[in-house]
């Protein structure tokens, strides 16, 4: 059949209104087919739970629906071995499934559509989709805050600098460290879990943009598809995508932490620093340099962080000046919503494994807490534990901080006489405030970095984990 002949004889399901075909170039622009056909599982889905519905109803008949049901069987069949075969003249997933199923049952087919639209359809499968991905990336999740927890148990009590400015701030452990990061994906797995109600509700009944004449009964099609709820006003159903926007959102902000954690692998790693050592399956050489190893895959996190703020950004511009209700504007709208969903899967994914894969440096972090005066803060804490103002504390621990400084030496090396040069207060005991381990111990309270109190925040974040939290 021709071209001209197809768009005059029906072959599109929109083709009995115009009196040409459309232009070649035109086809091209305005077909989704080759990135919406990953839809195809949440299309079937939905045309079964509608199909199902509308002979409940006494729409179509139970031959129809028994005719349906085989047809959609033997299209999954093709879909999963391949054979299908997409074709770009029919639009989209929707329109080639149902062309295909119509050829398989005949006119059973062509009633499948009755009491909907491929606004309402595509609103479906979308959220479909979206539901069936924010549930894989939270299992992903899940794996990359086990593995974050297994590595911190392993050092719960191994002293590093904590950093602020990247300056020598104070010792903390690097199970700490790393506990902080298990704090942000459990905030990101909060999100994803509301992103997730709020996406879980049903706009098929919608149709166009103002519902059906039909007898339909919405509430049973939510309930065969595991929707929570309906959403309530057909206009809103079909033109909105803010709950893709609002995953973006949620993949952007776990994006964002990940890429924090890809900085400090990937200054950890640097020669200059020493901390830890990556697997070597994370990373690549050089073309040059045989001596390189370079930490790509977490730089390429930290790169991909923009891709998903770009996404973002690309979403909320689309949908920004869009009156009600559907526009073809909304077409534009998965492409980013998968990419987005594509990369926080595969980050999480890798990292997980990567967390399990990499080499920490004890001797290394604790060398390095001798380069910054680490400790200067506890000192002020003891002066001002025996009576000395924390301001005076302050401005007597920085004169000791510029005398250690000059005689190019740590705190704890300056003698107790020196010590006593700038307050009174002190005595033998100070010893043990300067040290490394006493400074750890010292903050024992929730949520603080001695190494006991870093054992119970695992024990915590493993209850949370395993959904026992009290």
């Amino acid at each position: 059949m021709t071209e001209a002949t197809n768009a005059t004889t029906g072959g599109s399901a929109w083709s009995g209104r115009f009196s040409e075909p459309v232009a070649e170039l035109v086809q091209r622009y305005t077909a989704s087919v080759f990135f919406d056909r990953r839809m195809w599982r949440q299309d079937i889905r939905g045309s079964l739970a509608h199909a199902a519905m509308l002979e409940r109803q006494g729409i179509i008949g139970a031959a129809d629906l028994a005719d349906i049901r085989r047809g959609m069987t033997i299209i999954e069949a093709e879909i999963e071995s391949g054979s299908f075969n997409w074709n770009l003249a029919d639009e989209d997933v929707h329109l080639n499934i149902e062309k295909r199923l119509t050829a398989l049952v005949g006119d059973a087919g062509k009633r499948l559509h009755t009491g909907r639209s491929r606004n309402d359809q595509v609103a479906t499968d979308i959220r479909l989709w979206l539901r069936d991905e924010i549930d894989t990336i939270a299992s992903r999740l899940d794996a990359y805050r086990a593995a974050l927890l297994d590595l911190a148990a392993a050092h719960p009590d191994t002293p590093m600098p904590g950093f602020t400015h990247l300056q020598v701030a104070q010792p903390v452990t690097f199970g700490h460290h790393l506990l902080a990061y298990f704090e942000m994906a459990t905030r990101d797995a909060g999100r994803l879990a509301d992103c997730r109600r709020r996406t879980n509700r049903l706009p098929l009944g919608a149709a166009a943009l103002a519902g059906t004449t039909y007898p339909i009964d919405r509430e049973f099609v939510a309930r065969e598809l595991g929707f929570e709820g309906l959403c309530e006003n057909s206009l809103d159903a079909v033109s909105d995508r803010d709950f893709a926007i609002e995953f973006c959102a949620c993949a952007a902000l776990a994006m964002m932490h990940l890429s924090r954690l890809s900085e400090e692998l990937i200054i950890w790693m640097s020669p200059r620093v020493g901390f830890i050592d990556l697997a070597d399956r994370f990373c690549t050489g050089s073309s040059i340099m045989p001596q390189k190893k370079n930490p790509d895959v977490p730089e390429l996190a930290r790169g991909k962080t923009g891709r998903v703020y770009g996404h973002l950004t690309g979403l909320l511009t689309l949908m920004k000046g869009q009156p009600l209700a559907y526009n073809k504007d909304n077409q534009e709208d998965k492409e980013p919503l998968f990419d987005t969903a594509d990369t926080l899967r595969d980050t999480l994914t890798i990292f997980a494994d990567m967390l399990r894969g990499v080499q920490v440096k004890p001797q290394s972090m604790l060398a390095a807490l001798s380069q910054g005066y680490a400790t200067a803060t506890d000192l002020a804490d003891y002066l001002v534990k025996k009576g000395l103002p924390f301001r005076d504390a302050h401005e007597a621990v920085a004169r000791a901080v510029r005398l250690a400084e000059q005689r190019g030496c740590e705190l704890d090396q300056l003698t107790l006489d020196e010590l006593r040069s700038f307050s009174t207060l002190v005595d033998a005991d100070v010893t043990q405030v300067l040290s490394v381990g006493g400074s750890l111990a010292a903050r024992a309270h929730r949520g603080g970095t001695a190494p006991a109190a870093v054992r119970a925040a695992i024990g915590r974040a493993r209850a949370l984990l395993a959904g026992n939290a009290t």
